[in-house]
């Protein structure tokens, strides 16, 4: 029987320990925290984003890096498989809107304990407070792990490794680099890392002063000299920093690792509507509280907390009755409506990133098996290769697909 080691109980490692399981493998899964999933566990703050239920196209469309890699892995696991996996295995599941699947209880304790209770089924070995110091590797064959628990250091012997120990990000779970470390001292070439999904710094003090107020059916534009690099409907979040929420998340996605000290990030607050029909919606509202002050006719248009905001950016007199307002200060509201723009200061770092950009370079892994080409029988899978995607449950999927293929691969 073949032995296997997976370094990393998050989602690829797992995984990949339940599929090397079936593939008839005794495996050993070793993990440095003191239980499974850390990380698991506070995605989707903690309801668990498990996957985007769509096709293969769909998946690899919202890959942002290197999605060519991952044909064999995602047809070979899709996301309707991991589905059906976790429901087999007893997991309720519920799909939201924009296809995004959670469990059904909204808590992503629920999902761990259904792949503990599967990895324990198919007797999995999982050796918790234990850090893999080194890979063994001999003449290009990959032999086994040295390990350090405690005070005592030991180690495993194995006909195959599997490294899934994520990237940088969200360091307090325990993605700290290691597996860079591991590919770096077997001759495999790791790109630079950046923080990803990750909020925006705004230099503007008005984030502030709009702190916690969150905004849905908008859509927000991020653009380099002009050029447009994102554009997108859905939610946002303004911060005590700046901007935050799924859609500057995933406009991080095209920022990351670049110079942002030209980007802009515009927000459309009224997407559905046409400057113009926009224009007679506010002289609709205007005549309707034809002797108020300007400030008190924006209720029906726009949250209480923006109000102000929008009265001072508009430089229009917040006393003006509204019937004095003139075509000119009504056009500059509207644009003002339809594109409420920030620079870009930064974006924020790794403690707050969900995912890390970089990573292991997928020239050296054999996309049909997650094997690196230069050492036989080592492994590499999830975060810690050079893959991300967007919000929406889609780096969860790179997670299970990539670990179920290196998995079966022995």
């Amino acid at each position: 029987m073949n032995k296997v080691i997976v370094v990393g109980g998050g989602a690829a490692g797992m995984m990949a320990a339940i599929s090397a399981a079936d593939s008839g493998a005794e495996v050993i899964l070793i993990e440095k925290n003191e239980k499974l999933g850390k990380k698991v566990y506070i995605t989707g703050k903690g309801r668990c984003n498990i996957t985007n239920e769509s096709d293969v196209e769909n998946l690899l469309k919202n890959v942002r890096s290197n999605p060519k890699f991952l044909y064999s892995a995602f047809y070979t696991f899709d996301s309707y498989r991991m589905m059906d996996f976790l429901e087999g295995e007893g997991l309720k599941l519920k799909t939201e809107r924009g296809n995004r699947v959670f469990p059904e209880s909204d808590k992503s304790s629920d999902v761990i304990k259904t792949l503990k209770k599967a990895l324990e089924k198919r007797k999995v070995k999982i050796v918790l407070n234990t850090k893999v110091l080194n890979i063994e590797i001999k003449d290009g064959i990959c032999h086994g792990v040295i390990v350090q628990s405690g005070d005592k250091s030991g180690s495993y012997t194995a006909d195959k490794v599997i490294v899934a120990t994520g990237g940088c990000s969200y360091q307090s779970t325990g993605s700290t680099g290691d597996g860079y470390r591991f590919a770096k001292d077997a001759d495999i070439k790791v790109t630079k890392c950046y923080p990803s999904l990750v909020p925006f710094n705004i230099g503007s003090d008005i984030p502030k002063r709009l702190q916690g107020l969150s905004l849905r059916n908008v859509k927000v534009t991020l653009s380099d000299k002009g050029k447009v690099l994102y554009e997108e409907l859905g939610e946002m979040l303004f911060t005590h920093f700046g901007v935050s929420g799924p859609l500057v998340l995933s406009a991080s996605t095209l920022a990351s690792g670049k110079d942002v000290s030209q980007m802009e990030l515009s927000i459309d607050l009224k997407p559905a509507l046409s400057k113009e029909q926009l224009d007679e919606r506010i002289l609709r509202d205007f005549s309707e509280n034809r002797n108020s002050y300007f400030k008190n006719s924006l209720s029906r248009l726009l949250p209480a907390k923006m109000i102000p905001v929008i009265v001072e950016l508009s430089e229009i007199d917040e006393k003006k009755q509204v019937n004095n307002i003139t075509k000119e200060e009504r056009n500059r509201l509207v644009n003002l409506l339809k594109g409420l723009t920030f620079k870009v200061e930064s974006l924020r770092g790794f403690n707050e990133a969900i995912i890390t950009k970089g990573g292991v370079s997928v020239k050296e892994i054999n996309p049909g098996t997650m094997e690196a080409k230069k050492v036989k029988g080592l492994f590499f899978a999830g975060e810690v290769l050079d893959l991300d995607a967007v919000t929406g449950g889609y780096n969860l999927q790179i997670a299970w697909s990539t670990g179920y293929l290196a998995g079966m691969e022995i």
